[in-house]
């Protein structure tokens, strides 16, 4: 399986990123897989690796790049509940710095170097997100309607807030198809009943699933949330999710 770290030119410098695709030469539909909050790191390089064996091309960028070259801070092999509190902590003011601007102009940056990878087959892509990325997702498909035919968000941070500028308003500008796999306490059941009536009244084409038992981060095996029933379903999921929006031929 090839894999590259490379280099993505941004207005705000140069991104890192690790790169997966499947050998043999070929073009592959493009996949932007967004990191959760722990960033990029071997847990995600993993997945990257297990969707390029399915036929696609996978950038993960890490999008604390502005701070420094992942891991941008230390973390440990395995991500524990007695200290996951003081790794939030420090990755709280890189979450924070990430504004909408900066999203909005990475996002440009990431899915123009996938436009111009002789490995990746011209036409849509898919932008796909856990916990934070999951918002970066819906942002980069909304900004990109013509681009992103495909979204995905497992365990994601809040879509529905009182912010002027939280995610569920853009739902009127997706014209991807979206699976969004939420653990059970994501979000309050009023607030799961508002973002279907989100999605539902922007027309979005949307699977929406609690995943049963899981908690908040159950895709990663690197930490205590990891749930291996729920993580082959969000693998089942997404697949049948790309294999319906990106053909690999």
């Amino acid at each position: 399986m090839p894999t590259t770290t490379v280099r993505i030119p941004t207005p705000d410098g140069r991104a890192d990123a690790f790169a997966a695709f499947p050998e043999g030469g070929e073009r592959h539909p493009g996949v932007l897989l967004y990191q959760d909050a722990f960033g990029l790191r071997p847990e995600l390089e993993e997945k990257a690796r297990e969707l390029a064996a399915h036929g696609y091309y996978v950038l993960v960028p890490n999008v604390y790049y502005r701070h420094g070259p992942a891991p941008v801070t230390g973390l440990p092999g395995h991500i524990g509940k007695e200290i996951r509190p003081a790794v939030i902590d420090r990755l709280m003011p890189l979450i924070t710095a990430h504004t909408t601007e900066r999203v909005l102009r990475d996002a440009d940056a990431y899915l123009t170097y996938l436009a111009d990878r002789p490995e990746v087959t011209a036409g849509p892509v898919a932008a796909i997100g856990y916990c934070m990325g999951g918002a970066l997702a819906v942002r980069t498909a909304a900004a990109h309607p013509g681009r992103v035919a495909a979204v995905a968000g497992f365990h994601p941070s809040p879509l529905v807030t009182d912010a002027p500028d939280s995610p569920h308003h853009l739902f009127g500008e997706l014209t991807a198809q979206v699976h969004l796999g939420l653990a059970e306490g994501d979000m309050t059941p009023e607030t799961t009943a508002g973002l279907l009536q989100a999605l539902d009244a922007a027309g979005v084409e949307h699977t929406t699933e609690i995943y049963p038992g899981t908690v908040h981060g159950f895709t990663m095996s690197d930490t205590d949330a990891f749930d291996p029933s729920a993580v082959q379903r969000h693998w089942d999921r997404l697949l049948l999710l790309l294999r319906r929006t990106l053909p690999t031929g």
